[in-house]
């Protein structure tokens, strides 16, 4: 069976007042958009509180808050 690619694809996003851009493989990016519209946010103002709450690669943070909000951590 063939493996299915995602490539990473590269998104700007406005977090604290200032524009930037996160590195990133689609269904990660789906989640996260479900869990900003679930939560009741804007994907910008989830995005900075993922960023206020962890530390170092900003794309890295967001596959690893999709992984702990689809564990139910």
């Amino acid at each position: 069976m063939p493996r299915k690619i995602y490539p990473n694809i590269k998104r700007s996003v406005k977090i604290s007042g200032h524009a930037t851009s996160v590195t990133i493989e689609e269904p990660f990016w789906n989640e996260i958009k479900d869990i900003a519209t679930t939560k009741g946010m804007s994907l910008n103002a989830l995005i900075s509180e993922i960023d206020e709450d962890f530390e170092g690669n900003l794309s890295s943070a967001i596959r690893i808050y999709v992984l702990h909000h689809i564990k139910g951590q």
